[in-house]
């Protein structure tokens, strides 16, 4: 209760968000922990993080090129999930842990597991604050979880005091034509890269198999069957020349990274 105590006080502080991840390690060891704001199609903004030098390379600096944009929390945050505490594994897509997504960048961050809370500020802004063990931790147990989770009012209420003027660092970009959806921003993108070489249902084929969607969930989101889904998916690799869903992400992750991942 002392570091919960310090982190009341230190509202608006720059103690604040050390003082707070104190306070959750009492309730559970925390190796990593790191907030970012999302808005729309801009870029994240990170609040904060407790990286070293060199792993700030790749869990912030390589992040904000581009590869957020996979993010099972962005996408998720795109879709106003409810204000809570969240696995990874329960809101990524149904094949994110053989996508190249978590295979050429996820996996190099060398995480066991993440755990966020997730909450929304004024003009639609969301945070998530990520709580990570290392790969040499173990997962969160059950007992862990459900004791940060018993917790979510008191941290979002503080967070949301402490960080209430982040809104400020985004566009207000509120009208209802320029919200979209987090298919609608791969899509977007997909499509300005390739251009005239797909179709538009080969467009958002295409994305979905990035976020690491399998071709039975993409045939139920789409309405296609999934034979169909499957030619659609040839049909790509053929006209872009490649042979794999690893060349796919190769081009779109070199694409995103050198242009800084902006839509």
């Amino acid at each position: 209760m002392t570091f919960l105590a310090q982190s009341i006080d230190s509202i608006g502080t720059e103690h604040f968000t050390d003082r707070l991840i104190k306070a959750l390690n009492v309730l559970a060891g925390i190796d990593f922990a790191q907030a970012y704001a999302y808005h729309q199609n801009e870029r994240p903004v990170c609040l904060f993080h407790t990286f070293s030098p060199e792993k700030r390379v790749i869990y912030v600096d390589e992040y904000l090129k581009g590869p957020y944009l996979l993010d099972p929390f962005f996408k998720a945050c795109t879709r106003k999930i409810d204000t809570d505490l969240y696995r990874i594994r329960d809101i990524a897509p149904d094949r994110f842990y053989q996508s190249e997504y978590y295979r050429s960048y996820y996996n190099q961050t060398g995480l066991s597991d993440e755990i966020c809370y997730t909450f929304y500020l004024e003009k639609g802004v969301a945070v998530v604050i990520s709580l990570l063990r290392s790969g040499g931790s173990s997962s969160f147990s059950a007992r862990e979880f459900r004791q940060l989770k018993s917790v979510v009012p008191v941290i979002v209420s503080l967070a949301k005091r402490h960080w209430h003027e982040v809104p400020n660092e985004f566009k207000d970009n509120s009208s209802v034509d320029q919200q979209m959806d987090s298919h609608t921003l791969i899509e977007s993108k997909v499509s300005t890269m390739f251009g005239q070489r797909l179709t538009p249902r080969e467009t958002q084929v295409a994305a979905q198999v990035l976020e690491g969607h399998s071709s039975e969930a993409i045939g139920k989101d789409l309405g296609i069957s999934v034979g169909t889904v499957r030619i659609h998916r040839r049909n790509i690799y053929a006209k872009l020349r490649i042979s794999s869903q690893q060349e796919l992400f190769a081009m779109f992750f070199e694409n995103i990274t050198s242009v800084g991942g902006q839509i």
